[in-house]
């Protein structure tokens, strides 16, 4: 990773993330290494990596590094389907380390394919706790964005009960995720998205309302927005 390092795209990176004084990103440090850059070296790398290469790179200062340490332990995961004990070992420390899993980014590459996909077929109450108690606005996300798994083996029920549960956050990048869930769902069977929204439209946050309709025709779009 150090080698890919890329002085000039620091500044855009730090402003595209937020890192500014009271803003959600504020005090994380760049390398200036873009995510295709890191995928790439995860590729290269992850199968020498292990939990204590995992832990130093997680806690790192640095964004680019945090993200490679997620995304190796998504490929772990993802490559020992039949190990379910180093899979749960996987998931733990992911739990364990979610203070360090504290932007966006780091949230939506790393905790569907991982966390979402071990939930497949185990109790989802996890999730749920997250998205009501989340220590923070990124567990709480996890919970939100983790049911995208679930969307995908054509399951949205636990999207539409974790949405209700963030639908009037008060954090924009909470109503994000909750509206791109919805409009996931939603692509999945329009009619249930559309019975889901009729209740909730007129006093969901626009933001959210927004991302959920955004496969809409357009003239619904304003019909909804104007509810």
């Amino acid at each position: 990773m150090l080698q890919h390092a890329d002085p000039t795209q620091v500044e855009g990176l730090m402003r595209f993330f937020k890192t500014g004084p009271g803003q959600y990103g504020y005090g994380d440090l760049f390398f200036g290494i873009k995510v295709p850059v890191t995928r790439s070296v995860v590729k290269e790398c992850w199968k020498d990596v292990g939990f204590a290469e995992l832990e130093e790179c997680v806690t790192s200062k640095y964004h680019e590094v945090r993200l490679a340490a997620l995304l190796a332990l998504v490929e772990i995961f993802g490559h020992n389907k039949k190990n379910t004990a180093l899979q749960k070992q996987c998931v733990d420390f992911y739990l364990s380390h979610t203070d360090y899993i504290n932007n966006w980014d780091l949230v939506d590459l790393s905790c569907y394919p991982l966390l979402g996909t071990w939930l497949l077929d185990k109790d989802r109450s996890l999730l749920y706790d997250l998205a009501r108690s989340g220590k923070t606005i990124w567990e709480q996300r996890i919970g939100m964005v983790s049911t995208m798994q679930f969307i995908r083996h054509g399951q949205t029920a636990d999207t539409y009960a974790i949405a209700e549960i963030l639908l009037n956050h008060k954090h924009d990048l909470i109503q994000k995720a909750v509206g791109w869930l919805l409009r996931e769902a939603g692509k999945r069977n329009p009619d249930e998205l559309r019975q889901w929204l009729t209740p909730r439209a007129h006093t969901m946050p626009r933001t959210a309302l927004r991302y959920a309709i955004e496969k809409f025709p357009d003239t619904e779009r304003r019909a909804w927005l104007e509810k």
